[in-house]
């Protein structure tokens, strides 16, 4: 079993960075797949960003709408996979969320991954 416990949320202004934490707990963090999606208001759950674990040499894909914009990373020592956001946009407001696979490899898909975190929100002002 994983716990995932996102971290970093909050609101901030067009143009602007936040960074997201995701703290996992229960299993060998570094031979995880580890994800970011999001969901916002009324859409369907996307997905933005994955890394592999270490056997993957820790490898990762982007969303290709969202390339460019966004930095995904992870902290073995802290078991921690970050999100970092910049130059964000009105249409990023969503609840993002931290997902786990059950082996080191990823994949761009929802239903890929076995533990999923709360969320936390991200809401960008215009």
């Amino acid at each position: 079993q994983v716990q995932l416990v996102e971290s970093g949320g909050g609101l901030v202004q067009a143009g602007g960075s936040l960074r997201l934490s995701c703290v996992a707990s229960g299993r060998t963090f570094g031979s995880t797949g580890m994800a970011w999606f999001r969901q916002a208001p009324g859409k369907e759950r996307e997905f933005v960003a994955a890394i592999a674990g270490s056997v993957g040499g820790g490898s990762s894909v982007y969303a290709d709408s969202l390339r460019g914009r966004i930095t995904i990373s992870r902290d073995y020592v802290k078991n921690t996979v970050y999100l970092q956001m910049n130059s964000l946009k009105p249409e990023d407001t969503a609840v993002y969320y931290c997902a786990a696979r059950k082996t080191w490899t990823i994949a761009a898909f929802d239903h890929a991954y076995d533990y999923w975190g709360q969320g936390t929100q991200v809401t960008v002002s215009s």
